[in-house]
């Protein structure tokens, strides 16, 4: 009698022969996600009624009110990226994306320098 052996390929967690940890969670990660989407909600909550206080509860000059939530928005911004895009956990991605962005970016400097260097035949 054969034993049944499951292969990378025919496993249910996986996908073409690679993990792939969308297709099925326990319930005790799901919960731990869960926690943390609850926990970075809250403090955006928190955050944005400290915006509100710093605004109308201070009586802070405006320049000085208008830096102080600039900063709160700041944090709010690094909240949202990097928990619910999930920025934090898809460090090679981003820069990946980040180098490519980088060399475009030489690109679209250099063409029309070059075409300035070759136009003047310099």
């Amino acid at each position: 009698m054969s034993e049944h052996v499951v292969t990378p390929a025919a496993d249910e967690h996986t996908k073409g022969g690679v993990h792939d940890p969308n297709l099925m969670h326990s319930p005790e990660e799901v919960r731990k996600e869960m926690k943390v989407y609850l926990t970075v909600f809250a403090g955006l909550a928190a955050l944005t009624a400290l915006t509100v206080w710093a605004c109308y509860g201070l009586k802070l000059p405006v320049h000085t009110a208008i830096f102080i939530a600039l900063a709160i928005a700041c944090a709010k911004g690094f909240l949202v990226a990097g928990f619910f895009m999930h920025l934090l956990s898809e460090k090679k991605v981003v820069y990946g994306v980040l180098a490519l962005t980088v060399f475009f970016f030489f690109m679209l400097i250099w063409g029309p320098w070059q075409h300035h260097y070759d136009f003047f035949g310099r």
